[in-house]
């Protein structure tokens, strides 16, 4: 015999605010770096800089990302529907697969132009090109620096912190490749700082890549431990057995779980209910913010089983 007791944690001590931090620097991030891209790209016109129109595409698909990332946080905000009973809070972990896949298409991209301009240099002005990197040093380090504190809460804000990082390492490489140029005159310099650029931002999306589409495909997220879940709700007084355990993410920042926990058959009812109450608290603790636990009352027979549809499978 079973009973299911259906309850939804609520608790988000663990997950980041949006509105009180994230859609704050996300909007100056999207500022500082619209206007970089804006000078970017002219320089680059002007002087026929690859380093700096491949620098500018990816500064841009950053942008693109920042955008993604505030709408989507935004959405996650407005309340569940009876169509959308959890709310927009997917779209999240959507933003963030659709931004790799942005930023691979602009690799793609920006690579060709820079192996045709490999195989064709042209002359570009060194010291522009330096100077106008330095710019971009500080701009992206600023930018980087809004997403710090909370980078290990959200994929959608690590991977904000890691491009923006990664656009002011590859900024320090073009100033010294601009200096290079002014002091050698050897122009095929820039179509490589290009595809230097390339392989950088390809390393850095690639595990943005794979972990969006974890989340995306309801995966157990990567900050948490399958094993460690189950032993947490075995460790709960009276809780004698954990079955059909399943995790995957509501969004970039909260997690749900279902779950059969036994007990022992002569238990009150009211201590059944404290048990799930307990074992509800201890996965909040855990990164499992609404949890569904069905209750049973001790080792089911296989003719017990067909009857409640109740299969004793061990999780993993």
């Amino acid at each position: 015999m079973s009973e299911q007791h259906d309850h939804h944690g609520h608790s988000h001590q663990h997950s980041v605010d949006p509105a009180q931090v994230s859609q704050r620097s996300f909007v100056i991030g999207i500022t500082l770096n619209i206007a970089f891209v804006l000078v970017e790209i002219g320089a680059g016109l002007l002087n026929g800089s690859m380093a700096l129109l491949t620098d500018a595409g990816h500064n841009a698909s950053d942008v693109a990302s920042l955008l993604l990332s505030l709408l989507a946080f935004r959405l996650a905000q407005k309340k569940p529907t009876r169509t959308h009973t959890y709310g927009y809070k997917k779209t999240t972990v959507l933003a963030a697969l659709m931004n790799a896949v942005l930023l691979l298409i602009a690799i793609g991209v920006l690579g060709y132009e820079s192996i045709n301009r490999l195989l064709h240099p042209a002359a570009v002005n060194g010291s522009t090109i330096a100077w106008v990197a330095g710019m971009g040093i500080l701009v992206s380090s600023v930018s980087a620096l809004l997403f710090y504190r909370h980078r290990r809460h959200d994929i959608n804000i690590k991977g904000a912190y890691l491009h923006l990082l990664a656009d002011a390492l590859v900024s320090v490489g073009v100033v010294v490749g601009g200096l290079l140029i002014s002091l050698t005159g050897k122009y095929w310099i820039d179509p490589v700082l290009g595809l230097a650029v390339m392989i950088v931002i390809l390393v850095s999306t690639w595990s943005l890549l794979r972990d969006s589409f974890h989340l995306a495909v309801d995966a157990v997220p990567a900050a948490i431990s399958l094993e460690e879940i189950v032993a947490v709700m075995r460790r709960v007084d009276q809780v004698t057995d954990v079955d059909h355990v399943h995790v995957w993410p509501l969004s970039t920042t909260e997690n749900a779980l279902t779950a059969h926990i036994s007990v022992a058959d002569n238990l009150p009812f009211e201590e059944k209910l404290a048990v799930i109450r307990q074992v509800k608290y201890e996965l909040q603790h855990h990164n499992i913010h609404h949890s569904t636990l069905e209750l049973e009352t001790g080792k089911q027979d296989d003719s017990c089983s067909k009857k409640t549809g109740t299969h004793q499978q061990k999780p993993g």
